[in-house]
């Protein structure tokens, strides 16, 4: 039998079963996990089944045009959204796994409306208090994770070029602070900025030292 191809339209109907029980669900997701600079983001979004904007999907296969587009719309047209953060600090003292389910978990309280169930993309559980299944690549599976993406995704982004017009050595407009080239080079020549997660540099900064 042929593999089922996943169509965008799916996520929507995804969702539709899973409010057949639990009609206020509430979708969570993540930014930022892997860059070597920067806070770590998380976004929770109620979708209303009558206002749903067209389109979701990962935020990763959309383009930034259309993440742009869609990131007022979501916000317009949710029941509640929050996108909330860990920082930097945060990312050292508990390590990215733990800032980024503290996100989640601010994210979450963040609602102006309590959720019936929630959806968090991935395999790990944030302590949560209201009933909840983590997704496996549940951003191209649920619309509402999808919102969350790019909510997510987006604030992230424009949160980078914020510290591209502080630390414009770095060039955090374009790589949004993941380790490209580009990047690492720049952190040799000018060393780590007070946004930069040292942990995630001692790879890089060790095989220089050790040249």
């Amino acid at each position: 039998m042929a593999k089922k191809i996943q169509n965008p339209v799916d996520l929507y109907a995804y969702d539709a079963g899973k409010r057949l029980s639990y009609p206020l669900l509430c979708g969570v997701d993540e930014a930022g996990r892997g860059p070597l600079a920067g806070d770590v983001y998380a976004a929770a979004v109620i979708l209303s089944p009558e206002h749903l904007p067209e389109g979701l999907n990962d935020s990763k296969k959309l383009t930034e045009k259309k993440r742009e587009q869609l990131f007022p719309q979501i916000q317009e047209m949710a029941v509640a959204y929050c996108i909330a953060t860990a920082s930097v600090e945060e990312i050292a003292e508990y390590n990215i796994l733990g800032a980024t389910m503290l996100a989640m978990q601010r994210a979450v309280s963040g609602l102006s409306v309590q959720p019936d169930y929630i959806l968090i993309d991935g395999n790990r559980m944030p302590t949560l208090s209201i009933a909840a299944e983590t997704v496996v690549k549940g951003d191209a599976t649920s619309a509402t994770i999808a919102a969350a993406s790019i909510l997510a995704k987006v604030a992230r982004d424009h949160y980078l070029l914020e510290l591209d017009a502080q630390y414009p050595q770095y060039g955090f407009a374009k790589h949004k602070g993941y380790g490209t080239k580009a990047h690492c080079e720049a952190i040799l020549q000018y060393g780590a900025s007070p946004v930069h997660r040292k942990a995630f540099l001692r790879k890089l900064l060790h095989e220089t030292d050790s040249d």
